[in-house]
């Protein structure tokens, strides 16, 4: 997620806007929401709507009354009413697209549950929050190792100063209910600031860190998804998925979110699939399903005791086979079904980009590599003759060597009447 005007430099950081996730856009932000009614003018009498959705540390997001009836924009900083003290945050949205943010997660407007934007922050305001921000992660260390050494069954996340930096809220997962009255003693007496505990489940964690899921893209939870539907393991079992919990669980450690994406699209092609453990009774014997396919609607079945030969019929031969079988009746076997799904298997390519060849864009050869190759040719084929002659028999090599004897005796006589 980046805004149009972010782009990354040489060293890995973003480049551009150069606020680091506080861009005037607020696509650069957690659970953005692009604002659609922007460019849409009010009718003639209407007042503009005056709440103001203000974001926090990681997407931590609230609804404030503009009751000062300040001219805002998204981007701008701007301090908000606290429990005690303020807290600065950016704006996120603004106008009528508000009162539908509100009203999806039913916030209600009624005068107690008003919470008030006070101003515009001032540049001390600033300071003063990015101070705090900065002693968020060591704090997160130390805090940690308090934790690990009080033997504490709990993990600490993270951890959100208050704008004024009057209070730290350390944000925890645990299984089983923890007795943390020790450990907030050891952070008042360390950290010396008001220290509020907050629980938070596992995909809520998630959510506020972020991270990259197995598809390779940001988490959902951490870019657009705010609400947390229970997720169980018939939602793979119905879209015929391993149930491999390495591969089903998410970062939270939870089952993926994504299972539920595409559940509606199965359930309701599977409304047309005869259920799996239905069996088909024939002349040649009872049919067990082995397999299916949901969307092409083919289901492939084996004999009892012949398991290894599948016979792959449609859906609506399914439900035939099944239909006949309510009726007491036996159908003579599941090939004569079979042979009409028989498909050609011999496969076409066409050339659909002109590809003719992989070396249509190598650069062309010279002449004088051909020349080096027929010469190269020439010497092969003349190695070859040679080798192909036929080799002197033993019975010739002993002729040969009788003669030499011959011609060597009348030397020696010469020798001897010298």
């Amino acid at each position: 997620m980046a805004c149009g005007t972010c782009s990354t430099g040489k060293d890995g950081q973003p480049k551009g806007c150069k606020n680091n996730g506080t861009c005037g856009t607020d696509s650069c932000n957690k659970l953005t929401v692009f604002d659609w009614l922007a460019n849409m003018s009010l009718p003639n009498g209407e007042k503009p709507f005056d709440w103001v959705e203000v974001r926090f540390k990681n997407g931590r997001k609230e609804y404030y009354k503009n009751t000062e009836n300040l001219t805002l924009a998204i981007g701008d900083i701007v301090a908000t009413q606290a429990q005690s003290g303020h807290d600065i945050g950016m704006v996120t949205l603004t106008g009528e697209l508000v009162r539908v943010q509100m009203k999806r997660k039913k916030v209600s407007e009624k005068p107690e549950n008003v919470l008030k934007l006070y101003r515009k922050a001032s540049q001390k305001d600033i300071d003063i929050w990015s101070e705090a921000r900065d002693r968020e992660e060591a704090m997160k260390v130390k805090a940690r190792q308090f934790a690990i050494d009080l033997k504490l069954q709990m993990k600490i996340s993270d951890i959100e100063f208050q704008g004024d930096a009057s209070k730290a809220t350390f944000y925890y997962t645990a299984e089983e209910r923890v007795d943390f009255r020790e450990l907030i003693k050891l952070f008042a007496r360390e950290f010396r600031t008001r220290i509020e505990m907050k629980q938070v489940g596992f995909r809520q964690e998630a959510a506020r860190l972020g991270g990259i899921g197995s598809c390779g893209r940001e988490l959902c939870c951490s870019t657009w998804l705010t609400d947390f539907r229970s997720v169980s393991t018939s939602a793979a079992r119905y879209q015929q998925l391993s149930l491999n919990p390495q591969k089903l669980a998410g970062q939270c450690g939870k089952l993926k979110c994504c299972l539920n994406y595409e559940l509606d699209s199965y359930l309701d092609a599977l409304k047309t699939i005869p259920k799996p453990e239905i069996k088909l009774y024939t002349q040649k014997g009872t049919a067990v399903c082995q397999k299916t396919d949901i969307f092409k609607g083919h289901l492939w079945y084996a004999y009892e005791g012949e398991w290894m030969n599948w016979h792959k019929i449609t859906k609506d031969q399914a439900n035939e086979i099944i239909a006949i079988n309510k009726k007491r009746e036996k159908i003579v076997s599941l090939e004569e079904y079979a042979l009409e799904l028989v498909e050609d298997t011999k496969t076409e390519f066409e050339n659909v980009v002109g590809q003719d060849s992989l070396t249509r864009f190598d650069s062309p050869k010279g002449n004088k590599k051909r020349k080096n190759n027929r010469n190269s040719r020439n010497r092969n084929k003349k190695k070859n003759n040679n080798t192909n002659k036929p080799k002197p028999t033993n019975s010739a090599n002993n002729k040969k060597n009788s003669n030499n004897k011959r011609r060597r005796k009348p030397q020696n006589k010469k020798n001897n009447e010298k």
